[in-house]
């Protein structure tokens, strides 16, 4: 289907084609939604398919990306109507390339639909991958505009009631969300989680109890110095298909009636600015100042008979 613009930027929008879906993996995983009340939005490590880990500083979300990893960002419109989701990385629209503000260009998601958003937007066809990068290496940086690099954002619109019949399209049978598990902050909580009490699996969702079953016992472990690095930014990756058509959308309000923004750095970063526990070190020896001295000086036993 040939692309339809509409004369008003604010009318427009693209709506993810059924191609795409076809492309992604769907599946329903357990996820830590930063928002779920009209969209809920989270960030996807494309390399196993599983959501990140959200952390919480002072009560707002915060991801830890890995240098060099792809990611998406995961659209899922928990209403039975049609929305308008306006997304930007690192203070750029994902769509249009622009400095984003909200009163640009988005993705329309249909009544309960769940889409992935995985890259800057060349053509209708076409998307740059999002992959975490250095700062001085990420989109927004190379084109001039370092200063928001770290940060996804969504701004999310209800469509205006008075919509053409001829627009209307047959609504799918109703996708029921998970219920939101919690995530963790910095409080007591998080502290206890950094020396490895119980209490901070109990209150973890289901995705975080399987991570923390997943790792190794270290009775004798010990908390390695963070050292922060370059901070972390999205790249423009490799083309790749991502089929989306453009359609017409009108808002039913000026300002959008739900953002989310979720700030993202590399885990060394983050756990060096205290905003998650640093990574555990196995347990090693301390140094002695006379270590050719023998254990003991004691007589030895006896070799044992043959």
């Amino acid at each position: 289907m040939n692309p339809t613009l509409a004369p008003n930027p604010r009318r427009r929008g693209l709506l993810a084609a059924c191609a795409l879906a076809a492309l992604l993996d769907l599946g329903c995983a357990p996820a830590a939604w930063a928002d779920a009340r009209l969209v809920q939005v989270e960030v996807i490590d494309r390399d196993d398919g599983r959501p990140l880990h959200v952390w919480r500083d002072h009560g707002r979300p915060v991801v830890a990306g890995r240098p060099g990893a792809r990611y998406s960002v995961r659209l899922v419109n928990t209403t039975g109507a049609r929305v308008l989701a306006v997304v930007a990385i690192d203070g750029v629209n994902v769509v249009s390339g622009e400095t984003a503000s909200t009163g640009q260009r988005g993705y329309v998601l249909e009544p309960w639909q769940r889409t992935e958003i995985t890259g800057w937007r060349k053509s209708d066809s076409e998307v740059a991958a999002f992959e975490f990068t250095a700062l001085s290496e990420s989109y927004a940086a190379r084109t001039g505009r370092p200063q928001d690099v770290g940060v996804i954002g969504v701004a999310v619109f209800r469509e205006a009631p008075q919509v053409e019949m001829s627009e209307l399209r047959p609504v799918a049978p109703p996708w029921r969300p998970l219920p939101v598990p919690r995530v963790e902050g910095r409080t007591e909580d998080a502290a206890k989680a950094a020396a490895g009490a119980p209490a901070a699996a109990a209150a973890a969702g289901p995705a975080e109890a399987r991570d923390a079953a997943r790792a190794p016992a270290l009775p004798e472990a010990r908390m390695a110095a963070p050292q922060p690095t370059e901070r972390l930014g999205t790249g423009h990756g490799e083309r790749e298909t991502s089929v989306a058509r453009v359609t017409t959308f009108e808002r039913a309000t000026s300002q959008p009636e739900q953002r989310v923004e979720i700030r993202y750095d590399s885990a060394d970063n983050l756990a060096a600015a205290g905003i998650i526990p640093p990574p555990r070190t196995a347990w090693t020896p301390p140094p002695h100042a006379f270590p050719g001295d023998p254990p003991r000086n004691y007589v030895p036993d006896p070799p044992s008979p043959r």
